[in-house]
């Protein structure tokens, strides 16, 4: 829980890096809440028919859709690509294949062109004698 709220205490922040970790927590959190979400809707009879949801669950999907493309951003950023990748979703199987794939990979060691790495706060002790490109 405690990185979902970090995810939202972020939440327009699209600059620096966020770790695997942050990202698939918010991702789980996310997930979760928008089941309760739904399940709400269908309890209180406010469910379109056709859909299966209702406003609670578009209030939600609204409210999270800015602090899920910040922390997508930045997770992207901590893999030293840009967040224009987000983009490559866009290609229909394999650009949401290789976005994932970009989501689970291990982030840069050390500082990238984004910011320091998340994960290791004294890494300018590490960086003695790493060759900057």
């Amino acid at each position: 829980m405690k990185w979902f709220l970090m995810a939202l205490k972020k939440y327009a922040e699209f600059n620096g890096r966020s770790r695997r970790k942050e990202y698939w927590m918010f991702v789980l959190f996310q997930m979760i809440f928008a089941i309760v979400a739904m399940s709400l809707d269908n309890l209180f009879g406010l469910a379109y028919e056709n859909i299966g949801y209702g406003p609670i669950y578009g209030v939600f999907g609204l409210t999270m859709f800015i602090p899920g493309l910040a922390v997508s951003i930045r997770r992207l950023h901590d893999v030293d690509k840009s967040g224009w990748m987000m983009l490559i979703a866009l290609i229909p199987l394999i650009g949401a294949i290789w976005l994932l794939v970009l989501f689970v990979t291990e982030g840069t060691r050390g500082p990238n062109k984004y910011g320091p790495d998340p994960k290791n706060l004294d890494n300018e002790l590490d960086q003695i004698g790493v060759v900057q490109e």
